[in-house]
């Protein structure tokens, strides 16, 4: 990934979504939300691995968490899936014209 992309808010949700782990949380939790006791228990990893985890996948966010009570719950929050449509949206618009400009040109050679 490209230093530039890296540092927007798009770039952050594809380095979340480069830990399979992180994916595997954010596919559990796009069926129903999810308490942090029950997201650990199939991944076989610690509540301390889990919190680290879903911290990642907040700041760029792609989870949200609330409280209540002893229980944290985990949601998807579709706001960061909304960044990475729309950055693909701009990188299939800027393509689509350069290809067009390329077929053009290819058509005034002929």
């Amino acid at each position: 990934m490209s230093a530039a992309l890296a540092e927007t808010p798009a770039g952050r949700v594809f380095h979340a979504l480069g830990d399979p782990t992180r994916r595997a949380i954010v596919e559990r939790v796009s069926r129903r939300p999810l308490s942090v006791s029950r997201l650990a228990g199939p991944l076989g990893i610690t509540l301390t691995a889990v919190a680290q985890h879903l911290r990642v996948l907040e700041g760029c966010g792609l989870v949200r968490t609330e409280k209540l009570g002893r229980v944290r719950t985990c949601r998807l929050d579709p706001e960061g899936l909304t960044l990475v449509s729309r950055w693909a949206d701009e990188c299939r618009s800027l393509w689509e014209r350069r290809l067009d400009r390329l077929g053009d040109l290819l058509a005034e050679e002929n």
